[in-house]
């Protein structure tokens, strides 16, 4: 499992800088993303080895285990360890055996990823891996509810046989197969298709960190409603935006579930889980078609930000049109390429509505991403590969500034960033 050096060509730089990219730049960020993941599993095998932590020999074994499959079927090894949820888990113990802080448990779940790769591969296996609240959880397969949940050792034992039959304190399983007593299987969603069935994962304790994850499952009416979101938001995509359905599909892996607003839908990204979109229940296929064109725009710059580097230290705060505090440099590269996208989207979506709220929402966030360009470009703290990308989207949205817009839709976005700007400067001071 040697790690190696990944770079973006300069021709895939520009076209994402130009705010797309396309399946090609898609395949080669996630390829730097899988790149980043086996570094940082090395790293926590490395680490609790070093340490000397009390599972440190499981974790050697583990390590081992899943380098051996990798040598059989090395894309099985390679889809496991791209699970976003890994990497959440891989981040957050490295970051923890840094500081010395680790759960000496959490090493020890590299032998649940490694058994999940070997459920995956048809190979047979031994491995050691933690139990929490009686609980096993293999990461992008489910969850093995052990047969005594009030009781029982940190480590528990996993044995993997070919036919994917998984043994573990008292249960014996067929992973491959759906729902059953003491297994609880990661569900997908799919597009009409079949080409997009991203997991549902609402199991994984490193699924998610905010305060705003659901505990527990997703319940099956809105498993349903979230079914029938996705169908319509693919059909859209592919009819009208087949560049965000092109990149959607090479990225998107996982949905995870989040609390949700009043009205409207709540998402997310994450750059330690490269590949998943948090999100609450979709109110319709619109909404979660226009939540793709967002979220994976982060997903894109997040995994460039790990190869390039476009900012130098800073510590300013600054307006971002679409948030309410003050933000940092990092955060307003991210905002604008971001809403780069959905300004994207709603200039053609709008091509097929009748209503104003698409040449709303694409005259407003046109205006508010070229202008944040204009104060990242004039901070002075942009490298040199930064400006040039910075510079590129500015040219895009200044294209799209010269397009016909209805003047009540002109007037409508004029007035939602104005109220936005007051209310900015009244809860944070001064000016914006």
């Amino acid at each position: 499992m040697d790690p190696r050096p990944h770079r973006l060509p300069d021709d895939v730089l520009a076209r994402l800088a130009a705010g797309g990219g396309g399946a090609e730049a898609a395949r080669h960020l996630v390829a730097a993303e899988r790149s980043k993941y086996r570094l940082l599993v090395l790293g926590v095998a490395r680490l609790a080895s070093d340490d000397g932590l009390p599972h440190a020999k499981a974790v050697d074994h583990a390590y081992d285990v899943l380098a051996g499959i990798e040598k059989a079927r090395p894309e099985v090894v390679r889809d496991v360890l791209g699970h976003p949820a890994v990497g959440g888990w891989a981040g957050h113990t490295l970051q923890a055996l840094g500081g010395g802080e680790a759960d000496p448990q959490a090493p020890a779940q590299l032998g649940a990823i490694a058994a999940a790769a070997a459920v995956r591969a048809g190979v047979a296996c031994w491995t050691e891996a933690p139990v929490t609240g009686g609980t096993v959880m293999l990461p992008s397969l489910g969850r093995i509810v052990l047969a005594d949940r009030a009781t029982g050792p940190e480590l528990v034992d996993l044995r993997v046989h070919a036919d994917g039959t998984v043994e573990a304190g008292g249960r014996r399983i067929r992973v491959p197969d759906g729902e059953q007593p003491g297994w609880q299987p990661l569900r997908r969603v799919r597009s009409g298709d079949g080409a997009f069935a991203p997991l549902v994962d609402d199991l994984d304790p490193y699924r998610w960190t905010s305060e705003t994850a659901i505990e527990g499952r997703l319940p099956e009416t809105e498993l349903r409603g979230w079914q029938a979101g996705l169908e319509s938001a693919w059909r859209m995509l592919t009819d009208r935006h087949w560049t965000i359905a092109r990149e959607t599909g090479a990225i998107i892996s996982v949905l995870t579930p989040i609390q949700g607003p009043p009205q409207g839908m709540n998402s997310a990204s994450a750059s330690g889980r490269f590949g998943a979109i948090a999100m609450s229940t979709p109110p319709d296929g619109r909404w979660l078609a226009s939540t793709f064109a967002h979220e994976v725009q982060h997903a894109k710059l997040g995994a460039v930000l790990d190869v390039v580097e476009f900012l130098e230290p800073d510590e300013s705060r600054h307006y971002a049109p679409w948030r309410d505090d003050p933000r940092p440099l990092s955060g307003l590269i991210q905002g604008a390429y971001a809403y780069l996208g959905v300004s994207g989207f709603w200039r053609r979506q709008r091509a097929f509505e009748t209503d104003l709220r698409p040449h709303i929402e694409f005259a407003r966030w046109r205006e508010c991403a070229f202008g944040v360009t204009g104060t990242l470009l004039d901070s002075g703290r942009l490298t040199p590969p930064g400006t040039r990308f910075v510079t590129a989207m500015r040219r895009t949205l200044s294209a799209w500034l010269a397009e016909p817009v209805p003047r009540a839709a002109r007037d409508a976005a004029g007035q939602e960033e104005a109220a936005h700007r007051a209310a900015w400067v009244t809860r944070n001071g001064g000016t914006s």
